[in-house]
């Protein structure tokens, strides 16, 4: 039904576990996880995906303030919070909505960084960069999408640390407002504004 490209395009494929991760490892062209596991990164590289990207995505909810960014998350990603198969293996939307209504507000917060604080964010980034990624999609939840993208313009990839090479990481953005940094290779110097820095492997 459809042509098929010269020349196949590279498919990812999402790991929550040590076996999806061993399949990403053995048949994908890269790795996708919600969660900064050094173990998944592990599993990956041992079979067979050392060299391949490794996509973390951080889900965010960025506003003026930490309560108004709680409220939305809680409103728009409480699945989020959810532990387990909760968050994997339910059946139907609603069993979905069912199981996030257990959830309060500051359980959503503890899963999903919220509001201003640039630290925080920078941070969160930082943790997959340890765990072995070396993308990371950043993903905001709730309708200031234009709010989310300048701050992370001012306060996260403007103070990025520049690397030894002097090339700068570059932003890559995407018409539903997340933001991804793929880093350049090589440790970098320390920042001057005194930030939480992105550490990159050697």
């Amino acid at each position: 039904m459809y042509s098929v490209p010269d020349k196949p395009p590279p498919i990812t494929i999402a790991a929550a576990g040590e076996q999806s991760a061993e399949l990403a490892g053995r048949i994908g062209d890269g790795l996708v996880s919600t969660a900064p596991d050094a173990a998944l990164v592990d599993r990956f590289e041992a079979s067979g995906g050392a060299g391949r990207p490794r996509y973390g995505q951080l889900t965010v909810c960025w506003a003026e303030s930490e309560d108004a960014a709680v409220e939305t998350a809680a409103e728009v990603w409480p699945n989020g919070a959810l532990q387990g198969d909760l968050g994997q293996e339910l059946a139907l939307p609603r069993h979905f909505r069912q199981a996030a209504s257990t959830l309060d507000p500051q359980q959503v917060a503890e899963a999903v960084v919220c509001g201003p604080d640039a630290g925080r964010h920078r941070e969160a980034i930082a943790e997959f960069e340890r765990a072995g990624f070396d993308r990371v999609y950043v993903h905001q939840v709730g309708p200031d999408q234009a709010g989310f993208m300048r701050f992370y313009a001012r306060e996260i990839l403007a103070r990025a640390p520049v690397p030894r090479t002097g090339k700068c990481a570059r932003p890559h953005t995407d018409d539903r407002g997340g933001v991804s940094a793929a880093p350049d290779r090589g440790r970098r110097e320390p920042s001057d504004e005194g930030g939480s820095e992105w550490p990159i492997r050697s």
